[in-house]
């Protein structure tokens, strides 16, 4: 069985950045943990779907906000792992500069 790393196409950063969410049952603030060009680590109790589509915010430079459509690709009790879908090319420019700032 390969491991989660294993399965990613793209290396994660370690980071702390303040995030929104919105789903269909719920939404709140909270933060993410590590972000790669394919997805984040979102820290967060609340009750996600695997497969569930979500509009993530992610707070960036200059206090402006990055949204992003994603669907959570795994949960657990502390998080829930979202792959980002339908990234335009200024959305992804946008990701790699907060990979580059951490």
């Amino acid at each position: 069985m390969r491991s989660q790393d294993e399965n990613r196409r793209y290396p994660r950063v370690e980071t702390c950045l303040t995030t929104r969410w919105q789903g269909m049952s719920s939404g709140c603030s909270v933060r993410i943990s590590d972000l790669s060009e394919g997805g984040c680590y979102v820290d967060s109790v609340a009750a996600v779907t695997v497969g569930e589509v979500l509009t993530l915010k992610i707070l960036g430079k200059n206090d402006e906000w990055l949204e992003l459509t994603c669907v959570v690709a795994h949960h657990s009790q502390l998080g829930f792992g979202v792959r980002f879908v339908d990234l335009d090319e200024m959305q992804l420019a946008q990701i790699r500069s907060l990979i580059e700032a951490h």
